[in-house]
Parts: structure tokens; sequence; C-alpha cells
């Protein structure tokens, strides 16, 4: 999608807007990076690999693998718009809520990262660290 079609979805979305919404928007297939990184070189007339070389390092801290646009329990509603649908949050325990957050606070004040990502993985049932990603899911080209 190019960027004034994105800007396009994202007026259009912010026109039909009532406040409060999680508007998600169809930007059509995701890109490789590494596909992006190789026609980029090939672009400027150099050999993927032998004239630039591609080093791939795996997640690093802070990193996604993919961008989910929704998961599977939050769902789509459809709008006019075939390339633009609202989100339904998902709905929160909020009796335990609080007490897995304050978890989370204090393993962060006390630089504890064992307790806090024990509490991210308690408040987001699909959370996963780099680390644990790296070790499940081999580098492909």
């Amino acid at each position: 999608m190019t960027i004034p079609e994105a800007v396009s979805l994202v007026m259009e979305a912010a026109a039909i807007a009532h406040g409060g919404e999680i508007f998600v928007l169809d930007m059509g297939q995701p890109v490789r990076i590494v596909a992006l990184a190789e026609n980029l070189i090939r672009m400027y007339g150099k050999i993927p690999y032998k004239d630039v070389e591609i080093k791939f390092t795996g997640l690093r801290p802070g990193e996604k693998i993919k961008e989910e646009l929704l998961m599977n329990e939050e769902g789509l509603k459809k709008t006019a718009n075939k390339l633009i649908f609202i989100g339904r949050q998902i709905e929160i325990d909020e009796q335990n809520f609080p007490n897995r957050l304050r978890k989370l606070r204090n393993a962060a004040e006390k630089n504890d990262e064992t307790v806090a990502i024990q509490a991210m993985h308690e408040m987001v049932p699909t959370f996963i660290t780099p680390e644990e990603f790296n070790k499940q899911a081999p580098v492909t080209v």
C-alpha cells in the first residue's frame, strides 16, 4: 500500500469515528523484511549477499517478529469501507488486573526481570520474549 493510500484510510477512519473505537486498517499483505532489503539492494545495482551482506541477528529485546492486527479473541466489526474494521476490546478481569499490574510495577521498580516477565505472561497470555521466540523459531531466508 502506498503512503497516500494509507493516509486516505486513516483520514476515513477518523471521519467515521465516534470516540473510543479501535480501528484496524487492512493495508494489504505483509512484506518480509528480508525481501524488502534484497529488493533495495538490487535497486541500487548490487547483488544481495555478494555485494552487500545481510546479517540475521534474531529478535532483540523490544522487537516483535510480526505486528498482529488483532488477536483472534478480539474480533472485528465491518464498516462501509472493506479495508476499515472496528476492533472489540478484550474483557479485562477487573478483580485480578490491579494485582497483576502491581506485581509488574514492583518487579520493574526492583529491576527483577524474571518476575516482570512472569507478570507479563500472566497479564498477556500471548506475550513471548525475544529470547523465547529465538529458541523456538529458526531464522529462515
